[in-house]
């Protein structure tokens, strides 16, 4: 997390392992999230500042979506920006299944200075049905180490710092 003040946690159970990391860490930070459970597991932490997207609530994931979300979030200017992603390819770059969880992953993108992407192995290679990133916009990619070195490699090439854990 590095000097980290303010930033985004994205839904989904590898964000939520990020903030579940994070209930314990002591330095005073601002959340901004679309998620319910990453702002539960958050929200009684000491020196925590959790904001909840509004928007509308996605059944199944508890997290915002939709004009209101985005609208909120291209407001803040983030150190730190967690997002996950459906697929992870060079070809089509990082992809997820809804349209509008992708608008609000992409104004994220935009506006935080650091973008890290947390994802199992198994999502790389994959496309999904709507895009929101590329690689090469991505400073620090981190996986589990089932990841192929070769795979690894490929992103590394691109620019992307790979963390393997």
């Amino acid at each position: 997390m590095g000097a980290a003040e303010s930033l985004f946690i994205d839904e989904g159970s590898t964000a939520l392992a990020v903030a579940a990391a994070l209930a314990a860490h002591p330095q005073p930070i601002t959340v901004v999230t679309p998620s319910v459970a990453v702002a539960t597991t958050l929200g009684e932490r000491p020196n925590a500042e959790v904001l909840m997207l509004g928007g509308l609530l996605r059944s199944g994931s508890l997290a915002t979506v939709g004009a209101w979300a985005t609208s909120m979030l291209a407001e803040f200017c983030l150190d730190l920006a967690v997002v996950g992603a459906s697929g992870i390819s060079m070809e089509h770059g990082l992809t997820t299944t809804d349209p509008a969880v992708s608008d609000l992953k992409r104004t994220v993108m935009g506006i935080a200075r650091r973008k890290v992407l947390v994802g199992t192995h198994i999502k790389f290679g994959l496309s999904s049905f709507s895009r929101f990133a590329d690689v090469e916009e991505l400073d620090v990619l981190v996986t589990g180490s089932a990841l192929a070195s070769r795979t690894a490699g490929h992103y590394q090439a691109s620019g992307v710092r790979v963390v393997r854990a």
